[in-house]
């Protein structure tokens, strides 16, 4: 957890203060915001890395709203290592819509979709290689 202040962070029952921008972050962080300009400009503040070591490790459904986020903020998700399969939840509907990230895909989440949609990385034992994943954000403060 990064960021350009102390911006603290609970998820998964854990609360993480945001360590200061270091090593490559600042320029993947410069080079995801150049390449979402004409979709949402956004200018993220934080990072979350997350590891994956392999497709036993997933992440439950859930959605990123809240917890210190501004409301309806951009969240861009940088994908690196393991091809892994994504799905999003509409709330309401429940209709299910899945992808494949693979190593170096960018996806972003804006507007509402917070609001109306969960997500999921889901697990597979077929999977043994790493996945990296940076989500880039907007914290509020």
């Amino acid at each position: 957890w990064y960021g350009d202040t102390s911006y603290n962070y609970g998820y998964s029952g854990a609360n993480r203060i945001a360590l200061p921008w270091g090593g490559v972050l600042p320029e993947l962080k410069n080079r995801v915001e150049a390449a979402i300009t004409d979709i949402c400009p956004t200018r993220f503040n934080s990072c979350l890395l997350n590891r994956y070591n392999n497709g036993n490790e997933g992440m439950a459904w859930h959605s990123d709203e809240g917890q210190g986020l501004v409301k309806d903020s951009a969240i861009a998700s940088l994908s690196l290592g393991a091809t892994r399969k994504f799905a999003f939840k509409h709330k309401e509907s429940k209709e299910k819509r899945e992808m494949w990230l693979e190593h170096g895909q960018l996806i972003v989440m804006h507007g509402e979709t917070q609001k109306h949609w969960l997500h999921t990385i889901l697990k597979s034992t077929r999977i043994q290689e790493p996945r990296i994943n940076l989500t880039f954000r907007v914290m509020a403060g």
